[in-house]
């Protein structure tokens, strides 16, 4: 079965976050492209602020779940290169748009040829939402809820 027949199957609510994900997505790799990061950084929540790391419940743990496998899938699908912040950004807006709290990481670390590299997950309760494979090796330095 062809994405497109299996995105037809399926209910109104999941196409429109698949939908609102991939508008998500390309208004931050844009923004991200041709805007300054401090003008991008206002929109994303109060600096240097985190959200409580206690379990959601159920209702709110099954939407937030259901945000991170559409920014998920979408950033596989899209032509055009979708990286951890545009990912961390993407969820965050769809999240705050359901009012559901969310913190979005900032870190650095160094590669193996000691260069600084940079890394965004995205966080909401006790679920990581993007980012989580690579977080471990990184230092916060910036955090927006």
């Amino acid at each position: 079965m062809t994405r497109f027949v299996k995105f037809l199957k399926l209910s109104g609510r999941e196409k429109g976050r698949f939908l609102e994900a991939a508008f998500w997505l390309g208004v931050y790799r844009a923004a991200i492209l041709f805007v300054p990061f401090k003008k991008i950084a206002g929109r994303l929540g109060k600096h240097q602020a985190e959200t409580d790391e206690a379990p959601l419940d159920v209702a709110v743990r099954q939407e937030t779940l259901a945000v991170a496998r559409a920014v998920r899938a979408m950033a596989r699908r899209l032509p055009w290169d979708c990286k951890c912040l545009v990912q961390a950004a993407a969820g965050k807006r769809m999240l705050d748009r359901r009012r559901i709290p969310a913190t979005l990481y900032l870190g650095a670390a160094k590669d193996e040829e000691n260069k600084l590299i940079a890394h965004a997950w995205l966080r909401a309760g006790d679920v990581i939402l993007a980012g989580k494979r690579e977080m471990e090796r990184f230092t916060v330095v910036s955090t927006f809820a």
